[in-house]
C-alpha cells in the first residue's frame, strides 16, 4: 500500500512542478512579448508605422481641414493687415516697406500650409534618430524566463513538498494575472500613443495657418510644442525601457523564488507606471 501512496505522492509532485513552471513560463512570455515589441514600435514614424492610417489621416486633412485652415490664414492676414493700417495712423504715417513684409508673411504663411505634412513628419523623423540611437545603447537583457532562471527555478521546485507547491502554483496564478494587466496596459499605453499621434497630426494645418501672426501665433507654438512633445515621449519610453532591462539583467533566484517572483511583479509595475507618466513628463519638459 506504501508504494502506491508513493507513487501517488511522486506523480502529484511532478504534476505541480510542471504546472509551476508552465506558469512561469506563460507569466514571464506574457511581458516579454509586450516590453520587446517596444522599441519596435515605438523605433518608427507616423507613416511607417501604419501606412494606411497615416495615407487615411494625410487625406482628411488635405481634403477637409486645410480648407478650413485656408479661410482661418485668410482671416488672420486680413486682421493682422487692418491693425497694421489702424496702427500707423489710417496710413498717415505709413511705411511702404510694411506692406512688403505682410505680402513676405503672407507668402510664408502659405507656403508653411502647404507643406503642413512635411514639417510634421520631419519633427517625428528627427526624434525617431534620438529613440533609434537610445534602442542600440540599451544594456541588459529584456527577456524574463532565461534558461539559466528557468533550472534555478526547476532546481529549487524539485526539493519542495507537495504543499509548498501548491501554494507557490496558487501564488504564480495571482500574479499571472496582475502581469497579464500590466502586458494590457504597456500595449494600451504604446499604441494609444500612436492614435494620440494620428489624431493631433490630422488637425494640423489650422494651428499651423496661425503661426505667422504675433496676436494668433501662441496656437502654432503650442502645437508645435505638442508635437515635440509627442515624439519626445518615444525616447523617453526607450530610457524607461532601458532602466528595466538593467533591473530584471540582476534578477536571481538566491534561493527565495517567492522573492524573485514578486520582485519581477514590482519591476513590471514600476514600468507600467512610467510609461503611463512618460506622456505627462514629456508634456512638462516642452511647457
Amino acid at each position: 500500500m506504501g508504494w502506491l501512496l508513493d507513487g501517488i505522492a511522486d506523480w502529484l509532485h511532478e504534476l505541480l512542478v510542471n504546472a509551476v513552471m508552465a506558469s512561469f513560463a506563460g507569466m514571464f512570455g506574457m511581458v516579454n512579448e509586450q516590453v520587446t515589441d517596444i522599441a519596435v514600435q515605438v523605433g518608427q514614424t507616423p507613416a511607417g508605422w501604419n501606412a494606411g492610417i497615416f495615407a487615411m489621416i494625410q487625406t482628411l486633412s488635405e481634403t477637409v481641414v486645410l480648407p478650413i485652415a485656408g479661410i482661418i490664414l485668410t482671416f488672420v492676414m486680413c486682421y493682422e493687415l487692418i491693425s497694421m493700417i489702424i496702427e500707423r495712423n489710417n496710413m498717415s504715417d505709413f511705411d511702404t516697406f510694411n506692406i512688403y513684409k505682410w505680402i513676405f508673411k503672407t507668402f510664408c504663411a502659405v507656403f508653411i500650409l502647404t507643406n503642413t505634412f512635411n514639417i510634421v513628419v520631419g519633427i517625428f523623423e528627427l526624434a525617431q534618430n534620438a529613440i533609434n540611437a537610445s534602442a542600440a545603447l540599451i544594456v541588459g537583457d529584456l527577456e524574463l524566463g532565461n534558461d539559466v532562471m528557468m533550472d534555478a527555478i526547476e532546481a529549487q521546485l524539485e526539493v519542495m513538498g507537495i504543499g509548498e507547491l501548491l501554494g507557490l502554483f496558487l501564488e504564480t496564478q495571482i500574479v499571472k494575472l496582475c502581469m497579464g494587466i500590466m502586458a494590457i496596459i504597456i500595449f494600451v499605453v504604446i499604441f494609444g500613443r500612436m492614435i494620440e499621434i494620428y489624431i493631433v497630426i490630422s488637425v494640423a494645418p489650422i494651428p499651423f495657418s496661425t503661426i505667422v501672426n504675433r496676436e494668433w501665433g501662441q496656437m502654432g507654438n503650442n502645437y508645435i510644442k505638442s508635437l515635440a512633445a509627442l515624439a519626445m515621449q518615444g525616447f523617453l519610453i526607450m530610457v524607461c525601457v532601458a532602466i528595466y532591462a538593467v533591473l530584471v539583467s540582476v534578477i536571481g533566484t538566491g534561493g527565495n523564488i517567492h522573492g524573485a517572483i514578486w520582485t519581477v511583479a514590482g519591476y513590471t509595475a514600476l514600468l507600467c507606471f512610467m510609461l503611463l507618466k512618460s506622456g505627462g513628463i514629456a508634456k512638462q519638459i516642452f511647457s
